[in-house]
């Protein structure tokens, strides 16, 4: 007879204790210890396809994967992929409730459909008939898209050995679980463990395995951190409620580059790829307007033109307001500082409001220069001509420091049409040909100032 034993597990870091505790020691997080039950002797043995011990082999013998890519016939998910999905591999989606992530999937079945045949949809939270009325509402009607409403992890995985599919979609992997073990679905015990014969599964047998995973109110995939160590990719599919793009991020990718962005626009019949993002962030852009500017932001590979806000004015509380979206505050509190110590600005009785144009998220500190003139720009009332564009890294001495592929975004936004630039002097000595751009190079936050406000 088997015994059951009885565990308290942080569903944030996967942490066991013997008792309840209200706040996990690993992680700090409150609240997150559930009891979960597990059986010392397993009940059920999981059929994966065996092919034999693996030897050791040199590394000179071994022939590389590159040519094994399938496209999806996306553009812009090929892209955040490294160039398309590869065989056995297993690529984790996440992002909040409603984003569109099984739109997004749900395309890329109909895509890849189209060109290698039958693909298999399993959803543990949708019934084949709530799935059908959103394949009618995208258009996608094909013999070759199976759908399977199951949670079992052996049952799909039997069906799907059978059935032999091109690619396979888990909707969503919280919601699977296996009958070796004793916890309920979606702790942290299941979620990994279903994913860990997932990834073996997919090796195993060359079929590539898109994985749907729920995100905490944090916006983090929800369930043990380790979820993502097994995995080959994990993208996070980002928007504002308030605008109809979604951008699709890499965030890892053993396949390709991190932090690639794929941008989509949803609408009535489902996301649209936007082959050109720059020119949709700077469709509304005010003119001689103070307090906004251009930054050439590099995601990934791709170079995007981005508009920054700011709004400088005095408060009226007896603490001054600093409120960010889309960049970091602690960034942006830095750079406040600089600004008012190398350049002289009285900065320290007013509130300040940082908007990155779009619901786009930066990280990038090439941003620094667009932030610091944007802030010189509302508190003076001068507009910046809307031609010109800037691109740079501030020092807490004042210095503009050389940012990285400075040439691909003078020419992303030769493309739009700019015509002058305000850029690291560093990068400026360096760059061989200015795509018809009047290029202005700065050393320090004063030059900037006098660059960017006449």
């Amino acid at each position: 007879m088997s015994k059951i034993r009885t565990f308290f597990q942080c569903q944030a870091c996967g942490y066991t204790s013997p008792k309840w505790l209200g706040k996990c020691p690993d992680c700090g997080a409150w609240n997150s210890l559930v009891e979960e039950k597990k059986e010392t002797a397993t009940r059920y043995s999981l059929h994966v396809p065996y092919h034999g011990k693996s030897e050791p082999q040199p590394l000179s013998s071994i022939t590389g994967g590159n040519g094994q890519r399938t496209s999806t016939g996306m553009k812009e998910l090929d892209r955040v992929l490294g160039g398309g999905v590869v065989k056995g591999s297993v690529i984790l989606v996440g992002g909040d409730p409603g984003i569109g992530k099984s739109t997004l999937l749900l395309q890329t079945l109909s895509g890849l459909s189209k060109k290698y045949g039958k693909v298999l949809y399993v959803s543990g939270e949708e019934s084949p008939e709530q799935i059908k009325i959103r394949a009618d509402r995208l258009s996608i009607n094909s013999d070759d898209i199976v759908l399977l409403s199951e949670t079992v992890l052996e049952e799909i995985l039997d069906t799907t050995s059978k059935l032999s599919p091109h690619v396979m979609v888990i909707d969503s992997i919280q919601t699977v679980y296996t009958e070796e073990i004793v916890s309920a679905p979606g702790s942290v015990s299941q979620v990994r463990d279903c994913a860990a014969k997932l990834m073996l599964f997919a090796k195993r047998s060359d079929i590539p395995v898109f994985l749907v995973g729920h995100v905490t109110k944090e916006g983090a995939i929800a369930g043990p951190r380790v979820l993502e160590h097994i995995v080959d990719t994990v993208l996070y599919f980002e928007g504002d409620r308030g605008h109809s793009y979604r951008i699709l991020r890499t965030v890892k990718n053993r396949f390709g580059s991190t932090n690639e962005i794929g941008v989509f626009s949803m609408s009535d019949s489902g996301l649209i790829e936007v082959e050109n993002p720059s020119e949709l962030f700077l469709l509304e852009r005010p003119i001689n307007v103070s307090g906004s500017t251009v930054v050439a932001s590099l995601e990934g590979t791709r170079p995007l033109m981005v508009e920054i806000q700011s709004l400088v004015s005095q408060t009226v509380f007896g603490m001054p307001r600093r409120t960010t979206i889309g960049v970091d505050f602690n960034r942006v509190n830095l750079l406040v500082a600089v600004l008012e110590k190398r350049a002289g600005l009285h900065l320290g009785g007013t509130d300040i409001f940082i908007n990155i144009v779009g619901g786009l998220r930066i990280i990038e500190p090439a941003v620094d220069l667009g932030i610091i003139s944007t802030i010189a720009s509302s508190l003076r009332d001068i507009p910046i001509d809307h031609k010109l564009f800037v691109f740079g890294e501030v020092g807490l001495s004042g210095e503009i420091r050389a940012v990285t592929q400075a040439e691909a975004r003078l020419k992303e936004a030769s493309k739009i049409g700019f015509k002058r630039a305000v850029i690291p002097f560093g990068n400026s000595e360096k760059i061989k040909t200015n795509f018809g751009l009047e290029i202005i190079g700065v050393k320090d936050v004063e030059d900037t100032l006098e660059a960017v406000l006449p």
